[in-house]
C-alpha cells in the first residue's frame, strides 16, 4: 500500500461530515501536522497538502501516540470520525476515533503540488486556498454531499434485535457520537453511555409551582462524562428506566453551558432531557464502557474545599463506624437516618464522614458489620463542610464502593497492613493547614483586625462568612459553663439515666461512662478591639493545653485555684485563628456570633513573609 497522502482528502470529509458507515467512504490517508497532547487526548492539524482541519485523537487512541506508531509528520489512515460545527468560530472540528499508522514521521509537511488555469502559469497554492484546484497526480472522484441520517436510540435498538449480526459488526454501522464531540448548535445525535452516578428525586418549590428533578451522571466509552437532568413528567419516565451500572442508547437530548457553580463532572456542557427523549437500553452486545471514575482528593488536602460547591473523592481505610442516629430536619421536622464512619489514609490524617437515609441503612450496616476487618472504601461526590474543622457528608448520588478492586484501593491496603495501623493518626480538622493548596482557606487568606468584624454588624446575615485574625486570648472565665458531658461514641450531649449511666439521644442507648467536651466562651484581643468568641472542643484543648476530662480533674483534686491558675496560663498567648461570622437572633435582637474554626501557634517566618508581602503592597500602592 503506497504511503502517501490521499489527494483531496480533508475535501472528502467535509463533504461527508457525519458517515453512516466508513464502508461508504474511499480511502482516506492525511497527514498528522502540530501533533501535541491535551490532557489524556491529543489535538493536530489534519491536512492533505492543501487543506487543513483542526482535529482531536479520542483518548483510546492515545496509546497509539505514546507507543511511536503515531508521530507528528506521519500519517494516519483515518477509517471513523464525526465533523462538527462550531459557529462561535466559524470552522470545523474533526473527531477521529479510529484510525490506522500508514507511516513514521516525514522528512517535512507534504505540500500538493497543484495547477490553477491561469494563462498556462503553473503556480504554488498554500494549503489554506479554498478554490477549485486540479491536482498533478490522479485525483479521486469526489462524492456529492449526503442527507446523513443519525439513527435514534429506538431505531437503533430495533436495529440490533432484527439484526443477528455480531455485535461488534453492528457497532461499525451505527453512528453514535462520543460525548466530547457534542456541543448546544448540533442537530440529531445518539449517545452510549453507562450510568456511572444516580441521584434521589427531589421536589422543588418556585414562582411557577411546584415540580420534581433528578440527575444522572452518565460515561461514554472514551472516559467522557456528561450530567443529565429531568423534570416534572421526564424525571417520573425515566428515574425507574435509568439503573445503575447500566448501558443506554439515548437521543432527542438537549445541550447547554454548564453552570459551574453546580457541575459535578468536568464537561462544559450538561444535557437536559424531556418527555420525547429517546433512552433505550444497550443489552444485547459487548461494552467497553468504564465503570465508575474517580479522581481521588488526599485526606490533608480538603482544607480548600471547606464550604465550597465542588464536590470531592475519597478513599480510605475505614477506622470506625457509628450506630444509626435520628436527626431531626429543621425545614420539615422529618426524621432522617444518618452514620459517621472515620476512615484514615496515607497522609495518616483521618476525617468523619456523615451518611444519610438509604447509604446509613444500607451500606453504613454493611460497614459496621465488618469494620473490624478495617475495609477500604472509594467514596464519590462528598460535600466538605467544617463540622470540628473539616468533615464531609454524603449526597443522594454519592456513590460507595466497598474494598474496590482499583490501584489506589490495593495500594492503600498495603500501606495500612505494613504500617498504617500501628501509626499515630490526626483528624484533620485539629490542625487545619497554614499553606493549603493555592493558598485558599489558610490562615494568611482574608486577615482583618477584629474591629472589621465587630463594626459591621452585617457580617453574615445571609450565610457565614469566614476571615482570619491574629490575636491574644485576653480572658477566660473561670465561673462559666466549660464544657458538657458527651457521649464517646458520636460526642453528642447525654443526660443521666435512671438508675446509673448516662443515655444518648443520638446513639439510642445507655453507656456507662462519658466524656467531657469543652464549650465554652473566650475574650480575645488585638490592637484594634477586642471580642467575644465561641470555642469548641479540639480548638480549646490546644488553647488550655489539656482536655477537658484533665481540666476537671485539676478542679476536683488540686482545688479552685490551681485550675484557675490553669486558664490563666493559657492568657495573653498570641494565636493565629480562623473563624466564621454569622448572625443570631436571641429575643427578637440579631446578635452576631463568632466561632472559632481552627487556631494555631504563630509561624513567626511565616508570620514575617506575610507582613512583608503586606508592606510591599501598600509600598506599590503608594
Amino acid at each position: 500500500m503506497a504511503k502517501t497522502v490521499t489527494p483531496d482528502a480533508i475535501s472528502v470529509i467535509l463533504a461527508n461530515p457525519c458517515p453512516d458507515s466508513s464502508s461508504d467512504l474511499p480511502e482516506i490517508v492525511v497527514q498528522v501536522v502540530d501533533l501535541k497532547p491535551t490532557g489524556k487526548k491529543y489535538m493536530f492539524m489534519a491536512s492533505d497538502g492543501k487543506m487543513k482541519v483542526r482535529a482531536l485523537l479520542q483518548s483510546t487512541l492515545a496509546s497509539e501516540v505514546t507507543s511511536g506508531n503515531i508521530q507528528n509528520l506521519g500519517l494516519i489512515r483515518v477509517l471513523d470520525y464525526t465533523l462538527n460545527d462550531i459557529p462561535t468560530k466559524n470552522e470545523k472540528f474533526l473527531i477521529v476515533s479510529k484510525c490506522d499508522a500508514v507511516s513514521s514521521a516525514l522528512e517535512a509537511e507534504y505540500k500538493a503540488d497543484v495547477k490553477v488555469e491561469d494563462s498556462g502559469n503553473s503556480l504554488k497554492q498554500n494549503q489554506e486556498m479554498d478554490v477549485d484546484v486540479k491536482t498533478e497526480s490522479p485525483g479521486i472522484v469526489l462524492k456529492p454531499k449526503q442527507e446523513v441520517v443519525t439513527k435514534s436510540a429506538a431505531q437503533i435498538v430495533h436495529d440490533q434485535h432484527g439484526n443477528a449480526a455480531p455485535a461488534a459488526r453492528m457497532a461499525m454501522t451505527l453512528r453514535v457520537h462520543p460525548l466530547v464531540s457534542l456541543n448546544p448548535y448540533q442537530g440529531i445525535w445518539t449517545i452510549k453511555v453507562r450510568v456511572t452516578g444516580k441521584g434521589n428525586m427531589r421536589t422543588y418549590r418556585n414562582a411557577r409551582g411546584e415540580g420534581c428533578v433528578f440527575n444522572v451522571e452518565l460515561t461514554d466509552e472514551d472516559g467522557t462524562q456528561i450530567q443529565a437532568t429531568m423534570f416534572n413528567d421526564a424525571a417520573k419516565k425515566f428515574f425507574d428506566k435509568f439503573q445503575m451500572g447500566k448501558v443506554y442508547y439515548i437521543s432527542k437530548g438537549t445541550l447547554k453551558v454548564a453552570n459551574k457553580q453546580f457541575k459535578t463532572v468536568q464537561n462544559d456542557y450538561e444535557m437536559t432531557l424531556n418527555e420525547n427523549s429517546e433512552v433505550e437500553e444497550a443489552s444485547n452486545e459487548a461494552t467497553l464502557i468504564p465503570e465508575t471514575k474517580f479522581s481521588f482528593t488526599p485526606i490533608d488536602e480538603l482544607g480548600p474545599f471547606v464550604n465550597g460547591r465542588e464536590l470531592v473523592d475519597v478513599i480510605g481505610v475505614v477506622q470506625s463506624v457509628s450506630p444509626t442516629m435520628s436527626i431531626r430536619r429543621k425545614s420539615n421536622n422529618e426524621t432522617i437516618p444518618k452514620r459517621d464512619i472515620v476512615i484514615a489514609d496515607e497522609t495518616k490524617k483521618t476525617v468523619v464522614v456523615s451518611l444519610w437515609n438509604d447509604l446509613a441503612t444500607s451500606v453504613g450496616q454493611e460497614l459496621l458489620d465488618m469494620a473490624d476487618k478495617s475495609p477500604v472504601v472509594a467514596i464519590k461526590s462528598l460535600k466538605v463542610g467544617e463540622f470540628q474543622g473539616v468533615s464531609l457528608s454524603a449526597l443522594s448520588k454519592s456513590i460507595i464502593l466497598v474494598d474496590p478492586d482499583t490501584p489506589e484501593a490495593k495500594k492503600l491496603r498495603s500501606w495500612y497492613d505494613s504500617e498504617g495501623k500501628d501509626t499515630s493518626l490526626a483528624a484533620i480538622g485539629n490542625d487545619l493547614s497554614l499553606s493549603n493548596r493555592n493558598g485558599a482557606r489558610s490562615m494568611y487568606t482574608d486577615r482583618v483586625t477584629l474591629s472589621h468584624i465587630t463594626s459591621n454588624l452585617s457580617l453574615g446575615e445571609d450565610k457565614p462568612v469566614y476571615f482570619s485574625i491574629k490575636a491574644y486570648i485576653s480572658t477566660i472565665k473561670p465561673d462559666q459553663t466549660m464544657w458538657y458531658r458527651a457521649c464517646k461514641t458520636c460526642s453528642k450531649k447525654v443526660t443521666e439515666a435512671v438508675g446509673s449511666g448516662y443515655w444518648c439521644e443520638g446513639c439510642q442507648k445507655n453507656e456507662d461512662d462519658c466524656s467531657l467536651r469543652y464549650i465554652m466562651a473566650v475574650k480575645v484581643s488585638d490592637a484594634s478591639g477586642e471580642a467575644f468568641v465561641s470555642v469548641f472542643n479540639e480548638q480549646a484543648e490546644k488553647m488550655i493545653g489539656c482536655t477537658a476530662d484533665e481540666l476537671n480533674e485539676i478542679k476536683l483534686n488540686d482545688g479552685e485555684a490551681s485550675y484557675q491558675k490553669k486558664l490563666k496560663d493559657a492568657t495573653w498567648v498570641p494565636h493565629l485563628f480562623r473563624v466564621s461570622v454569622a448572625q443570631n437572633e436571641y429575643n427578637n435582637e440579631k446578635r452576631q456570633r463568632i466561632t472559632v474554626r481552627a487556631v494555631a501557634p504563630i509561624d513567626y517566618a511565616a508570620e514575617s513573609k506575610y507582613l512583608i508581602e503586606e508592606m510591599t503592597k501598600i509600598k506599590v500602592s503608594n
